[in-house]
């Protein structure tokens, strides 16, 4: 049953932005704490869950800030790929080189490990702060969940500076089904969530925690949903290394579902991953197919690439590039699924299943089977994309009471 509480109810103190202003640049919540002082910190030690996105304006660490100012940090919680950014798949525990500060490698933690690591660190107060880019299955999100949980365990406190969204504040795409759960989804949102962190802790907090922490949440100031991250000023890490530019967050929520295909490379080892998709096998006639869709907000372009890493690595690939021409339009789920119809169609397609006892990848992506087999029953790309609207309109209901941001465009 879903426990639909007030945000007061659930222990959140919400802070409020200013509203937004075409002529002020978007501050995270990071830089306004520092405004602050650091009085929302100030409850130490601090157990701090970054990685190399939790930078200033300026580009300056928020540990780096932290320390100089004399905080107390009992230690470092680094997600997947570091919390220097210096690891290429998994976290590493060892010394900060720059502070000599504690850092626990907290990539696929589990609850109990979690709970282990605060209480090995001494933390009372949990910080977060990491770039998310606004898919289900990017795990920094779970991050956030885990370590909310563990917290709440052993009541600590536990505070989101908050960072807009790159990809805007609308969602879209199916729901994650019972059954389905894994390391790219733990939880019931939909595949493009359109929230940000601060919102999808308090979502968190009041429908999927066993208990409720005590949560606060430093909001952006001057961020709606309507803004995109070329629209906000707020400076760009690779928040992981195939993200390497918001053009590729804007596409993710869709052409990451090719990494549950195997016979087409969703651009990983090219400097484009994610809008580059294609094969040794596919030339300008899949693009043809796809653009026959008429896909609404984006061009798609008849590409040849050559990775040199991971799928189809040193050889020579034709596919499509995507290059969005109207962001609001754009729904990259539709277009992933017009992309896949049409690859379906195609001699040589093969899904990703390597996971004995475990669901097919592209349903783990998907967040069930339903998309996976209606495309191979040769179902519409309408008919696929009509199948989750229902489940898109309940989650975009049941989000409401935790969004801290407008949603217009305006």
């Amino acid at each position: 049953m879903r426990r639909r509480t007030l945000i007061a109810a659930a222990g959140v103190a919400v802070l409020h932005p200013r509203p937004a202003s075409a002529h002020v640049a978007v501050r995270t919540g990071l830089e306004i704490a520092a405004s602050d002082n650091w009085d929302v910190l100030r409850d130490g030690p601090l157990g701090v869950v970054a990685n190399l996105t939790a930078v200033d304006r300026e580009y300056r660490h928020l540990v780096d800030l932290l320390h100089a100012a004399g905080l107390p940090i009992g230690g470092i919680f680094g997600p997947e790929h570091g919390f220097r950014g210096s690891q290429r798949v998994g976290g590493s525990s060892g010394v900060d080189a720059r502070t000599g500060l504690r850092v626990y490698d907290a990539h696929r933690a589990t609850h109990d490990q979690w709970v282990a690591m605060f209480t090995e660190a001494g933390v009372r107060t949990v910080v977060f702060d990491i770039q998310d880019v606004g898919a289900r299955f990017y795990t920094y999100i779970w991050t956030l969940h885990d370590s909310m949980a563990a917290a709440a365990t052993l009541k600590l406190r536990y505070v989101v500076l908050d960072r807009p969204n790159p990809i805007g504040g609308r969602a879209f795409g199916p729901m994650l089904k019972p059954g389905f759960t894994s390391g790219v989804g733990l939880k019931e949102i939909v595949q493009q969530h359109g929230m940000t962190v601060g919102e999808l802790a308090r979502y968190y907090n009041s429908e999927f925690l066993p208990a409720p922490v005590r949560l606060e949440v430093v909001p952006c100031e001057g961020w709606h949903g309507g803004l995109f991250a070329a629209d906000t000023g707020v400076p760009w890490v690779m928040p992981s290394p195939n993200m390497p530019t918001p053009d590729t967050a804007a596409v993710y929520p869709g052409t990451c579902l090719f990494e549950g295909v195997t016979s087409i490379s969703e651009g990983r080892g090219t400097t484009r991953p994610f809008e580059l998709c294609g094969s040794p096998d596919l030339d300008h006639r899949w693009r043809d197919r796809v653009a026959e869709h008429e896909l609404p907000g984006v061009a798609l372009r008849e590409a040849y690439f050559v990775p040199v890493t991971g799928k189809f690595a040193d050889r020579l690939c034709g596919g499509v590039e995507l290059h969005v021409t109207d962001r609001a339009a754009f729904d990259p789920i539709r277009t992933a699924v017009a992309m896949l119809v049409e690859a379906r169609k195609l001699p040589g397609f093969a899904w990703r299943d390597d996971n004995p006892g475990r669901p097919p990848f592209a349903d783990l992506l998907f967040g069930s089977d339903r998309p996976r087999t209606m495309i191979d029953a040769g179902a519409s790309v309408e008919s696929i994309v009509g199948s989750w609207q229902d489940e898109l309109a309940d989650f975009d209901r049941w989000r409401q009471p935790y969004l801290g941001y407008p949603r217009s465009l305006a």
